[in-house]
Order: structure tokens, then C-alpha cells, then sequence
């Protein structure tokens, strides 16, 4: 691992860090801000020739200015003759944007994947895709990686006896599925009716939760109308206490308000986004480290091993 350095944009360093801790190497030494007028400024401040680099950045909120620091510091790797670039984005934007809901609107997904193959990186790694056939939006191999063991082994310590898994709509039952079958559990679907953007309605609950501990997953949390509105509905059919489980927090607007007010008693995330402001507004959000998962798939690339083994 002589030849791995990684460095971070300013979306997610506290990961950057855990990850570097993790492979045992210093994180690598960058200047990137931004000017007065707003344009970005990336610095690289040690040698990178021939050297294998990883750059590690979610496209999170404020996702213009992080998707910016990210293509910018490919460019400076790429001019400054680096063998191998990959962009490891724990939380990759715009990723709901992946297909046309209207006449005349964008495939964004698809636009941003161009944006990150053309600006000089070799290689994608992500985590949890809100769409799995964003992978093949990029001309560049992509490494999928998901959440679950972190997640799976969280729940397996915690919960016992009598346990519904619960996607909290039908686009989730494939995931809520596979959630149920490692832990032996059963599963519930929760059929809801979009009347419009971040707007949802709980319709019916398909299975069985009355008395029972309920878990809903999913992949993303953003202004948690539709978790808070889950969580009403299956305490209306008798569940025991509600959990939410998701990888990545965004929680805009009045999410923490939401969360704050429901009748659940936990909401576990992880580390993709960062959060630790938002847990110390919100004592029913706790935090879960993707970081040793990342670590373990950048180790396994850098040393051309297979990484398979960790993408379920």
C-alpha cells in the first residue's frame, strides 16, 4: 500500500479521517476552498506521481459546491500525473433524478456520471444507489458497496423475538426483503400514494405487525414525511415500538422536527452524510460508521482483490 493516497473535499472529512485510520495511512495534504466570488480553489500539497489516490466526497448539501470540489481535484490529480484516480462517494447526489417523471425534464443522474468520468477519474465506489442502474450511467467501472452488514449486524445486537421488517413503500420491498431473510424476520410493505415532490400519503399495510417490534428500512431519509408517516400507520395497527434504519441522512427541512414528533423511538443512520450536528439537535438520531466497510473495499482495489465479497 506504499503507492494509496487518499484525500478528502470538505463534504465529509471526520470519514475521511476514520478511513485513513482504519488503513493505517495519514490523509493526504490538499487545500481546497473557495475564493471571494465563490470559484473553487484545489491545492495538492504532496507528490502524487504513479501513486494509486482515492478522493473521498459525498455530493451532499450544499451538493453543487461538493460536486465542484470533486471534479476539481480529479482535474489537479490528473495534471499532476497521478496512475490511478478514484472518486469514493459515500453518498452520491442527484441520484433520485434518474429517469424522466415529465416532458421536458433531465436525466441528472446521468449527467453528473458523465461529469465524473469525463473530469479525470478511472473508477467509481459508492454505497447504497437510491437506483442500481445508476451504475450504468458511468463509462467507468463502478464498485456498489451497501450499508447492510453495518446495519444488519446493529439490528442482530439489538432486537430479538418477534420482528417485522418494513419497507416503508413498494419501491423498498426488494431491500426490505433481503433485510428480513438475514435476520429471520417477517415483512411488511407500507403501499403509499405520492401527490407530489417530498409530499406522500399512507394508503395500507400489507402484513402482519400488530404487537410486534417493527424495523423500516430504506436507503435514504430526507425531510422523513414518508418514515414519520410509516411509523403513524403501523402504531394505528397495533405495532409495538417503531425503529427506522437508513444509510444515508440527509434530513432537510423539517426532518429532525418530524422525527422529533413521531412515535418512533429511534432513527439509525450512518456516517455517508455527515450528522453529528443534527444528533446533538435530535436525541432519537443515532449514528452507524460505513467507514472500516470503505477501508476494507479501497484496500481490496488497491491490491487488485476482489471486492464482491462486501457489496451485499
Amino acid at each position: 500500500m506504499n503507492n494509496l493516497k487518499i484525500f478528502s473535499g470538505n463534504s465529509n472529512t471526520p470519514l475521511a479521517r476514520e478511513i485513513c485510520g482504519h488503513l493505517a495511512i495519514p490523509l493526504g495534504a490538499a487545500k481546497v476552498r473557495p475564493f471571494s466570488d465563490g470559484e473553487i480553489m484545489v491545492e495538492i500539497g504532496e507528490n502524487v506521481r504513479g501513486r494509486d489516490v482515492y478522493v473521498i466526497q459525498s455530493t451532499c448539501a450544499p451538493a453543487n459546491d461538493n460536486l465542484m470540489e470533486l471534479l476539481i481535484m480529479a482535474d489537479a490529480l490528473k495534471r499532476a500525473s497521478a496512475a490511478r484516480i478514484t472518486a469514493v462517494i459515500p453518498y452520491f447526489g442527484y441520484a433520485r433524478q434518474d429517469r424522466k417523471v415529465a416532458p421536458r425534464t433531465p436525466i441528472t443522474s446521468k449527467l453528473v456520471a458523465d461529469l465524473i468520468s469525463t473530469s479525470g477519474f478511472d473508477r467509481v465506489l459508492t454505497m447504497d444507489l437510491h437506483a442500481g442502474q445508476i451504475q450504468g450511467f458511468f463509462n467507468i467501472p463502478v464498485d456498489h458497496l451497501y450499508a447492510a452488514p453495518v446495519i444488519l449486524r446493529d439490528i442482530s445486537d439489538r432486537f430479538g423475538g418477534s420482528l417485522v421488517v418494513v419497507s416503508p413503500d413498494a419501491g423498498g420491498t426488494e431491500r426490505a426483503r433481503a433485510f428480513a431473510k438475514r435476520l429471520d424476520a417477517s415483512l411488511a410493505i407500507i403501499d403509499k400514494r405520492r401527490s407530489g415532490p417530498n409530499v406522500s400519503q399512507v394508503m395500507n399495510i400489507i402484513g402482519d405487525v400488530e404487537g410486534k417490534t417493527c424495523v423500516i428500512v430504506d436507503d435514504m431519509i430526507d425531510t422523513a414525511g414518508t418514515l414519520c408517516q410509516a411509523a403513524q400507520a403501523l402504531k394505528e395497527k397495533g405495532a409495538g415500538d417503531v425503529y427506522a434504519f437508513a444509510t444515508h441522512a440527509v434530513l432537510s427541512g423539517p426532518a429532525l422536527e418530524r422525527i422529533d414528533n413521531s412515535c418512533m423511538k429511534e432513527v439509525v443512520v450512518t456516517n455517508t452524510i455527515p450528522v453529528l450536528d443534527k444528533i446533538k439537535k435530535c436525541d432519537r438520531l443515532r449514528q452507524l460508521s460505513v467507514a472500516e466497510l470503505l477501508a476494507e473495499a479501497i484496500r481490496r482495489i488497491n491490491g487488485s482483490e476482489s471486492v464482491s465479497s462486501l457489496f451485499v
